[in-house]
C-alpha cells in the first residue's frame, strides 16, 4: 500500500486512490476534504497515474490554495511547484495571459477592483443621463455580474430585455461598460471566468490544448460553483472524465453571488457513472455542536443524504441567551470571553463573532472599545482600498497597460499638478471620438496644442514614459520607490505633516513591505504577476489566526475557518433568517444552510443570541427568536436569560462572582444605564463597595476624577495592557471623551477617558 495513505481513515483512503473516473466526494463540515484534496494530488503523482504539470486543482480562496500548496509540496517536495494549484480566477488568468491577444485584448490587462468597476459605471451613467437615484450604481454592477455569470453578452442581455424600462437602461449602461473596458484592456472580476469560456467557445483549438493538458482536474467547494465555472469545468473534464469534486450541499451559501447547488446536486446526471463516496466522520466540534447542526439541516429538502458524526466528546451544551437591546448582548460576550481568558486560560484569537450583516457589526465594535477589549474585524475598510494604496497601485498599473483610462484619471493629477476635471473631461472626449486611449491621445502629437494645462500634461505624459522604461530594469520595491520619489507622492504627505499623512505614509511603506515579500517569494518578479497578486487578495487571505483578538466577520466570511469559542449573534427572525428569505422556501434553505456553516465552524463553545428589541438601519424594532433556534432540540442548550434554576445552583462561586461583576461593569460602562456610583456609597449585594468589587476582580476601575482636558491629539499616553501610544483623535461622547490612540506595537484602540485609566507622559 502506499505510504501516502497512511494516516487516512478507510472511506478517506477510498477516496484518494479512486482514479477510475469521474467521482464526487461528499465532504461534511470538518471531515478532513483538504486532506484528501492534497493526499490524492500526492498520490496520482506518487503513482505516476499523471505528471505533475497535467494535474488541475482548483479552489475558491488564496487560503486554501496555499494551504494545499503546502501540503502538497510536504509530501512530494520537487513535484508540487509543477502542478497547477490555485482559484478559479488565479487558473484562468494564466492561462488569458497566454492565450487573451485571439480575443482582441493585449496580455499587458489589468484587473479592476470593485471600486474601479463602480467608478467606470458611474461615469457612462452621467454620459448617459441616467440618474443614480432611480437606479443605483450598485444595482447596476450586480446585473451586470449576474449576467457575465450567466454568460450572458451585452447584445444578449439588450435583446432579452427589451420591453423592460428599467432593465433596458441596464442594458445601455452594459453595453458601454463592455466597449469602455475592452478599450481599457482592462478586466473585472467576472470577466476573467466569462472570456476564459468564450476563449475555449471561439477557439475550439486552445481548448482542445488545455483538454489534452489536463489529465485530471480536482475542484474544491463545488457547491459554489456558478454556471460559468460549471461550464468552464464541463468543457475541460468532457474529454476524459478524470475528475474529482469535492463539495458538501449544505454549505452552500452563495447564492446571492450566483452560486448553483444545483451542479453539485445534479453531478451524477453530468458525469455519467460517477462514483460517490461519503466523508461523514467530522474531527472539528463535539458531539453536542454536530447533533445542533444536524438537527438545523435536516429540516431542508435540497440536500444529499449524509449524517454527519463524531468520535469527539459530547462537551458543553451550547449557551443560548437573550439580551434586553443589541449593547447588553455585546456586553454579554465580553463578559464572556473576559472569564474564559481569566478563569480557562484562554487566548482572545480563540473566539471569533459570526453575524448575519456588517451592520450588527458597530455595536459589537463600540462595546469592544469601550471595554478595551483587542478585535479585529473582517470586512472593514481593506487594505488596498485605501486611498493611498489604490493611488500607488494606480500609477503602477498606468504603467503595465497605458490604456488603463481608469488608473490615467486617477493619478493625473495626484499630487496636484493643475490638470484638473474640466481638462480630464475633455481629454476623455476627445480620447472617445480618435478610438484611442487617454495616454494614447496625448501622446499624439500636436494633439495638446492650444489645450488648457497642456505644459503640465506634457510634463506628466514624459514622466510616466520614463517610468515605463524603468520597469524594464528596476525591481518592484524599487519602482515603488521611484515613483514616490519623481511624482512628488511621498514628498507631500512629509509636508503636510499630520497624524493622517503619517498614517498614510506608514501604509505605503506598509505596500512596499509586500512587494518586498513578492520578490522574494517568487521566481518571476514580473509587474504583471505582482498585480495579479494584490488584485486577487481577499479579506480572509492574510488572516492570522495567532493574532491576540478576538475575530468579529460575518457568517459568509467564517467559511472554511474555525474557532474553539464561537459567538452567533443576532439570531432573531428577520435578521437571521432575514426577512427576504422568509417567504420563499430555497432562501430560507440557503439561510439554513448558513446556520449549519456558522455552528459548525466551532470546536468546543458555541453561543446563541439575540436582543428583545434592536436597533439596526436606523431604527428599533421588537425581534422574535429566530426559528431556527426552535430546531435545536432543547436538550443540547442552556437558555441561561430564562433563569434556568439547575444550571444557575451548579455554578460555581467564582462564576456567580463574574456574573455580579459583569452586571455592575454594564452599567458603569453604560451611558444609557449610568447608576452606580463608584464612591462606596453604593454596595454591591456582596456588602463590598462596587469599587473594590472590581478591583477584587483584577478589573480596571473608572478614576473618581479624570482631568479631562488633558487628553488632547498628539499626548502620549500609557495604558496597563497596550502600552505606550499617541492620542490620534478625540470625541466628546456625553460626559466622556473617546480616545483614538495608536500603541507603538502598531495597534488602534479606541477607549473612553473615564474607563480607560490612561496614564498621561510628560
Amino acid at each position: 500500500m502506499s505510504k501516502i495513505l497512511e494516516g487516512l481513515n478507510t472511506v478517506q483512503k477510498e477516496a484518494t486512490s479512486y482514479t477510475d473516473g469521474p467521482m464526487l466526494i461528499l465532504a461534511g463540515a470538518g471531515s478532513g476534504k483538504t486532506r484528501v484534496l492534497t493526499y490524492k494530488i500526492a498520490y496520482l503523482i506518487e503513482k505516476e497515474i499523471v505528471k505533475p504539470w497535467e494535474i488541475l486543482a482548483i479552489t475558491f480562496t488564496n487560503k486554501a490554495a496555499k494551504e494545499m500548496k503546502e501540503r502538497v509540496k510536504e509530501l512530494l517536495p520537487e513535484s508540487s511547484n509543477e502542478v497547477w494549484l490555485g482559484t478559479f480566477h488565479s487558473i484562468c488568468v494564466r492561462i488569458l495571459k497566454r492565450e487573451i491577444e485571439a480575443l482582441g485584448y493585449t496580455r499587458e490587462f489589468n484587473i479592476m477592483d470593485e471600486i474601479d468597476k463602480q467608478k467606470v459605471v458611474k461615469e457612462i451613467m452621467k454620459r448617459l443621463d441616467i440618474d443614480d437615484k432611480q437606479i443605483p450604481v450598485n444595482s447596476i454592477c450586480y446585473e451586470i455580474s449576474s449576467a457575465k455569470d450567466k454568460l450572458k453578452t451585452a447584445k444578449e442581455y439588450i435583446e432579452e430585455n427589451l420591453w423592460d424600462f428599467r432593465k433596458s437602461k441596464i442594458a445601455e449602461v452594459y453595453k458601454e461598460y463592455e466597449k469602455e473596458t475592452k478599450r481599457n484592456n482592462s478586466l473585472d472580476f467576472d470577466d476573467i471566468i466569462t472570456l476564459t469560456v468564450r476563449l475555449f467557445k471561439e477557439k475550439p483549438d486552445r481548448l482542445l490544448y488545455y483538454q489534452n493538458k489536463f489529465k485530471y482536474i480536482l475542484v474544491d467547494e463545488y457547491q459554489d460553483t456558478n454556471h460559468a465555472q460549471f461550464i468552464l469545468i464541463s468543457m475541460l473534464a468532457s474529454d476524459n472524465g478524470k475528475i474529482c469534486v469535492v463539495g458538501d450541499e449544505s454549505q452552500s451559501i452563495y447564492g446571492f453571488r450566483g452560486a448553483d447547488i444545483s451542479n453539485i446536486l445534479s453531478f451524477e446526471k453530468q458525469f455519467k457513472g460517477a462514483k460517490i463516496i461519503k466523508l461523514e466522520q467530522n474531527y472539528r466540534s463535539t458531539k453536542t455542536i454536530l447533533d445542533a447542526a444536524n438537527n438545523i439541516i435536516k429540516k431542508n429538502s435540497s440536500k444529499l443524504d449524509k449524517n454527519l458524526w463524531t468520535d469527539n466528546d459530547e462537551g458543553d451544551k451550547i449557551r443560548y441567551f437573550t439580551a434586553r437591546n443589541e449593547y447588553e448582548e455585546g456586553e454579554y460576550i465580553v463578559d464572556t470571553i473576559d472569564r474564559m481568558i481569566r478563569n480557562e486560560k484562554m487566548k482572545y484569537s480563540d473566539f471569533a463573532v459570526l453575524f448575519r450583516t456588517n451592520a450588527q457589526a458597530r455595536a459589537i465594535e463600540e462595546v469592544f472599545m469601550r471595554e478595551s477589549t483587542p478585535y479585529r474585524l473582517i470586512g472593514g475598510l481593506k487594505f488596498y482600498s485605501r486611498k493611498e494604496i489604490k493611488d500607488i497601485v494606480a500609477y503602477l498599473k498606468l504603467i503595465h497597460n497605458i490604456n488603463d483610462n481608469i488608473a490615467f484619471k486617477r493619478v493625473v493629477n495626484e499630487p496636484k499638478r493643475g490638470i484638473g476635471d474640466t481638462t480630464v473631461n475633455a481629454l476623455t472626449e476627445k480620447s472617445n471620438e480618435s478610438a484611442s486611449s487617454i495616454f494614447g491621445f496625448i501622446d499624439e502629437p500636436g494633439n495638446l496644442d492650444g489645450m488648457r494645462a497642456s505644459g503640465n500634461l506634457i510634463i506628466f505624459r514624459d514622466m510616466i514614459k520614463e517610468l515605463i522604461k524603468d520597469k524594464y530594469t528596476l525591481g518592484i520595491t524599487d519602482l515603488i520607490k521611484k515613483i514616490l520619489l519623481v511624482t512628488g507622492y511621498e514628498e507631500m504627505l512629509v509636508k503636510e505633516n499630520t497624524k493622517e499623512s503619517e498614517g498614510r505614509l506608514e501604509n505605503i511603506y506598509e505596500f512596499m513591505g509586500v512587494a518586498s515579500e513578492f520578490e522574494k517569494e517568487n521566481a518571476d518578479n514580473s509587474l504583471t504577476e505582482f498585480l495579479e497578486s494584490i488584485a486577487l487578495v481577499a479579506d480572509t487571505d492574510n488572516l492570522d489566526e495567532g493574532d491576540e483578538a478576538v475575530t468579529l466577520m460575518t457568517m459568509h466570511s467564517a467559511k472554511g475557518l474555525e474557532y474553539d469559542n464561537v459567538f452567533i449573534v443576532g439570531m432573531e427572525d428577520g435578521l437571521f433568517p432575514s426577512k427576504r428569505s422568509m417567504f420563499e422556501d430555497g432562501e430560507v434553505e440557503e439561510e439554513r444552510r448558513l446556520c449549519y456553516v456558522a455552528i459548525t465552524r466551532a470546536r468546543k463553545n458555541l453561543y446563541i443570541t439575540n436582543a428583545k428589541q434592536r436597533m439596526l438601519y436606523g431604527s428599533t424594532s421588537y425581534t422574535i427568536p429566530s426559528r431556527f433556534i426552535s430546531e435545536i432540540p432543547e436538550h443540547l442548550y442552556d437558555d441561561i436569560a430564562k433563569g434556568n434554576i439547575k444550571s444557575r445552583k451548579e455554578k460555581t462561586n467564582n462564576e456567580y462572582m463574574d456574573n455580579e461583576y459583569s452586571s455592575v461593569q454594564r452599567k458603569l460602562g453604560s451611558v444609557s444605564e449610568s447608576s452606580i456610583s463608584i464612591d462606596g456609597a453604593k454596595k454591591s449585594k456582596f456588602g463590598v463597595s462596587v469599587e473594590n468589587f472590581l478591583k477584587n476582580m483584577g478589573t480596571p476601575v473608572p478614576k473618581a476624577e479624570v482631568d479631562l482636558d488633558k487628553y488632547k491629539q498628539g499626548v502620549k499616553i500609557k495604558h496597563k495592557r497596550f502600552g505606550v501610544g499617541i492620542i490620534q483623535k478625540v470625541e466628546a461622547e456625553d460626559n466622556d471623551l473617546k480616545v483614538e490612540i495608536v500603541f507603538e506595537n502598531g495597534q488602534m484602540k479606541r477607549l473612553m477617558a473615564k474607563f480607560a485609566n490612561l496614564e498621561i507622559m510628560e
